[in-house]
């Protein structure tokens, strides 16, 4: 991209980029430090200190490390001494193959403030690889009439060592025919060739062996050998000649395998098999045979490997054409590759701070991170940018390194965390784009009180509770996080002093629940309300407070209590009725409270026992006693009436009054006592007792004579009694003092009955119960046949 076209704030990274490079950051001067490989892990390699300038206690303050350009860990830093020791072993065929001289370059890097020191690491090379042959065995077909002084290159050894420590002589073993000599190639290596000194004589001698030794030029000295086989052929007076002695060829280093390079060609003038050609790779390095092949017939150069610009841009292949007579052409093929954006930008983090507190001061720095591009030219260019609407800004520093800085305040319960997306494009066609997350934590500071849910509670708490009881909860929630978010709960003081807050309620600290730590009374408490407080276990700590209003809920614990007539008096109340009183006439109106409230507090009223059953009813609502008819003078005189009054809780509570009422024919009768005092006025005479004896002296009489009854009834049924089957009547009087036990008095009236007993029908029931007491007062009692009386008697 021009300058002219860029936007304005890639012009000012541009611009601050080359005033950050000119400035005070980076050193100027590259140091120089110098190691041979396979040196020992921790081997002290040389003193920063000295070279910066600076004390040994600067480094770990400033936060000193060393970053090498492969970003790989070769040295590491004491900052204790301020030395630099080896941190692995360096291979040096490893890391830097046949370049020569092996160069590393590193850079010294104080964080605090940014400050870049530039220094290189020389590896040095030893003599650790023997010389090899790629082929053991060398084959060389020479034809008889070779003259004398005739040459035959062969194949170079391999040594992965440089310099004196590589291939420096070439020996054969002595014979009579060839001697050898060593030849320069153009990359500064020496490979051997074979001079013929003798006519060949293929009937005298058709095969010669011969022993080749590479040596190189190590202490001591190393050496490796092949075998290399001379056959004799015929005459063959014509090489090959290749159509052109160099072939220029570039390649885009994208290609596939079994990419077409070139072709070459070459021509023999000799016929038969000494004009066939065959092409093959002349004295190649190990990584051209790697990366091409040819065919040995077409003569196709093709790719068996991948090229990579960013490791090798140039090759040099020499090629030769051997016709079937031994002789060769020579040609070069020169291999030039193109390079094309096939990599991406790389990131590389080489310091992140996070979490970082949120009251962090702009321009702090969160991270420092250097980009590298393998590609050059365009394709190498690249532009960083992260996104909009964040609260961090990059800055340009030295050699493609940025910096990560916050550019405002931040606020961690507005946002905790940041994914930051470092975006990284380079200029090449097409553009290739990384992308490389960063995640920085927001640390917590305790700037938010808690808060409750509501800013007051109501609660509901049933009267009677039982101790300890858990009658609900409050709650807060605080924004911040950690111990700052933690919440205690606590009761505070309430306002009026002698509300005895202490032993009414406590709370859990923990949860905020709450419990009632007595057994509370609706009638003596029915409301009460206190403040809760929330505080946070930051520093300083911070609270907030809230309103709790507990209200008793009523129980039905409290029974109905008779205000009137009153029961506890020495003397009851006795209400008077005239006899000719109407129905509904008001006689008494029983009052009662209940000290529950709401429904527990309804009551109803019921006649629960009477005198004289139906005489007298209760209205439920209001309590009020009247008569049910109109009274008769067969009504005892005296009534006894108990009213029970219920009140609407659950379950009902109740209490019974009991009330005397006495019939009179006008109220200028004399007063008559109540039963209770002629009860007790008749005590030492004791006549109930009297009456009890007597009426079960009656009953049992007339059980006996029933009985005697029944037998006699059988035996007339088995004599053939008369034709009507009746028996004779039984006529008696039966004792005529009974008691009336319902408490209403006794009968003193004399009663005959007559019993009849069924004859013929086999029931074995009492038919007829008549009274033949002329004097009673009333009809003549009837009693309907019933098989329950006699059952009652004992009779099946």
């Amino acid at each position: 991209m021009e300058l002219g076209k860029g936007n304005p704030q890639q012009i000012r990274q541009v611009l601050l980029f080359f005033v950050f490079l000119g400035g005070s950051l980076v050193c100027s001067e590259t140091w120089r430090y110098s190691v041979a490989e396979e040196t020992e892990i921790g081997s002290f390699i040389g003193n920063v200190v000295k070279d910066i300038g600076l004390g040994v206690e600067d480094l770990a303050a400033r936060g000193a490390r060393v970053i090498f350009d492969d970003y790989k860990p070769h040295l590491r830093l004491d900052l204790q001494t301020g030395n630099l020791l080896l941190n692995e072993q360096p291979d040096r065929e490893a890391l830097c193959d046949l370049t020569e001289p092996c160069i590393l370059h590193f850079q010294v890097l104080l964080e605090n403030p940014l400050q870049f020191f530039r220094a290189e690491l020389w590896v040095e090379d030893i003599n650790d690889h023997t010389p090899t042959f790629t082929n053991k065995h060398i084959l060389l077909k020479i034809s008889e009439s070779t003259a004398p002084g005739t040459s035959f290159q062969m194949d170079s050894a391999q040594d992965l060592d440089v310099g004196k420590n590589g291939v420096q002589n070439y020996t054969l073993n002595p014979n009579l025919h060839f001697h050898l000599k060593l030849q320069d190639s153009e990359d500064g290596r020496k490979y051997p060739e074979l001079l013929l000194d003798q006519p060949l004589d293929r009937e005298k001698e058709p095969e010669l062996r011969l022993t080749l030794t590479a040596l190189d030029g190590g202490s001591p000295a190393r050496s490796g050998t092949a075998l290399v086989r001379v056959l004799v052929l015929d005459i063959n007076d014509n090489a090959p000649q290749f159509e052109r002695s160099v072939y220029e060829v570039p390649i885009p280093e994208n290609s596939p395998l079994d990419f077409l390079v070139v072709r070459v060609s070459a021509t023999d003038l000799d016929a038969g098999i000494n004009g066939e050609l065959s092409y093959s790779f002349s004295h190649v390095s190990r990584d051209i045979q790697k990366t091409f092949e040819i065919h040995p017939i077409f003569g196709e150069v093709r790719l068996k490997a991948f090229l990579d610009f960013e490791l090798l841009q140039s090759y040099t292949i020499n090629i030769q054409a051997i016709d079937g007579g031994g002789l060769s052409g020579k040609s070069v093929i020169l291999v030039s590759v193109v390079d094309v954006n096939d990599n991406p930008p790389e990131v590389v983090v080489t310091s992140l701070t996070s979490p970082i507190p949120e009251n962090s001061s702009p321009e702090m720095v969160v991270a420092v991170f250097s980009l590298r591009d393998q590609d050059s030219g365009d394709n190498g260019r690249m532009v960083c940018s992260i996104q909009d609407n964040l609260p961090f800004l990059l800055k340009p520093n030295f050699k493609n390194f940025y910096t990560l800085e916050t550019e405002s305040p931040l606020d961690r319960e507005s946002k905790a965390e940041y994914i930051i997306t470092i975006t990284v494009t380079d200029m090449g066609t097409p553009r290739l784009k990384t992308e490389h997350n960063i995640t920085v934590l927001v640390s917590d500071v305790n700037d938010n009180a808690p808060t409750f849910t509501q800013t007051s509670y109501t609660l509901w708490v049933r009267e009677n509770n039982s101790p300890a009881l858990h009658i609900g909860s409050v709650s807060a929630t605080d924004t911040d996080a950690g111990a700052n978010a933690q919440v205690t709960y606590s009761l505070l003081p309430p306002p009026d002093p002698l509300v005895p807050l202490a032993s009414l309620v406590s709370i859990n600290p923990d949860n905020g629940h709450l419990f009632a730590l007595t057994s509370l009374d609706y009638e003596a408490l029915r409301a009460f309300e206190f403040r809760v407080g929330a505080t946070d276990r930051g520093s300083p700590a911070l609270s907030s407070q809230a309103l709790v209003r507990v209200l008793v809920a009523d129980a039905n614990d409290n029974a109905p209590f008779v205000l009137y007539p009153l029961q506890n008096a020495s003397a009851p109340c006795t209400e008077l009725v005239p006899r000719a009183a109407e129905p509904g006439y008001l006689v008494t109106k029983v009052v009662a409270v209940d000290g529950d409230a709401g429904q527990n507090a309804w009551l109803s009223y019921q006649l629960l026992k009477a005198t004289e059953p139906g005489l007298f009813g209760v209205w439920a609502h209001n309590g009020e006693v009247r008569t049910a008819r109109l009274l008769s003078e067969r009504d005892a005189p005296k009534q006894r009436l108990v009213v029970l009054v219920k009140d609407n809780g659950e379950p009902p509570l109740s209490a019974s009054v009991t009330l005397h009422v006495l019939l009179v024919d006008g109220f200028s009768q004399p007063y008559l006592p109540a039963p209770e005092a002629e009860a007790a006025a008749a005590a030492p005479a004791d006549p109930l007792t009297v009456y009890l004896v007597v009426a079960l002296a009656s009953v049992s009489s007339l059980f006996l004579f029933s009985v005697l009854v029944f037998v006699a009834v059988r035996l007339c049924r088995r004599a053939g009694a008369t034709s009507a089957g009746r028996c004779p009547v039984l006529e008696g009087h039966f004792p005529g003092h009974l008691v009336d036990v319902s408490g209403t008095g006794t009968l003193s009236q004399s009663y005959q009955y007559e019993v009849c007993l069924t004859g013929g029908t086999g029931t074995r029931e009492f038919k007829v119960l008549k009274s033949v007491a002329s004097n009673h007062r009333g009809s003549m009692i009837n009693v309907e046949e019933n098989s329950d009386f006699l059952n009652g008697f004992g009779f099946n």
